[in-house]
């Protein structure tokens, strides 16, 4: 499972660019043309007690500055900071997790390690506070916590978001790591 990270410098300044796309009729001919375009489709089926990464943490893009700050990405996707740290963009998301157990089964959940760090150009950044989007919501830690499934058809889903530590003068770059989040049914 991968954590990503991108801290880019604003430009001086914005602008914004539109592409219009225009269908003008065609005028009838004799001469007909055919054209075919690809598309791709996925599909995931399930086995029970299934637990797979359906996607990666990304904090999305911030700006540091000359003081220390965090980034908070909550599992329902919102960003928060603290001190010196501009979030850029609307950018950022949770961490999701899918599987396959049954109905009112119960399931541990914890974490490999409760804080860890990634890495980029600058120096590392330390993640901490994992935290579930159950109901309530609830920080994971190594120690496991105990859900239960609830829907009637055994699948489940879940988004975890987590905290980050933005030092002084982070330097810019793209920055990643890895979390490990263990799945016990019971």
């Amino acid at each position: 499972m991968r954590t990503r990270h991108t801290n880019r410098p604003l430009p001086a300044q914005w602008s914004l660019t539109a592409i219009a796309l225009i269908f003008a009729p065609f005028a009838a001919s004799s001469a007909h043309a055919q054209a075919g375009a690809q598309g791709d489709a996925e599909a995931i089926v399930l086995r029970p007690l299934s637990f797979f990464k359906v996607n990666d943490l990304d904090f999305g893009d911030i700006v540091a500055s000359a003081s220390a700050g965090t980034v908070t990405l909550a599992p329902d996707g919102s960003r928060s900071r603290t001190g010196g740290v501009t979030l850029a963009g609307s950018g950022g998301e949770p961490a999701r997790f899918a599987g396959l157990g049954s109905f009112n089964r119960q399931v541990n959940i914890a974490l490999g390690a409760n804080s860890i760090w990634i890495t980029g150009p600058g120096q590392p950044m330390r993640v901490r506070n994992f935290e579930i989007g159950s109901t309530p919501t609830a920080i994971l830690s190594t120690t496991p916590t105990r859900f239960r499934i609830t829907s009637p058809l055994g699948n489940y889903n879940f988004p975890v978001g987590a905290t980050l530590e933005v030092g002084a003068n982070q330097a810019p770059g793209d920055y990643a790591g890895s979390f490990t989040i263990t799945l016990n049914y019971l």
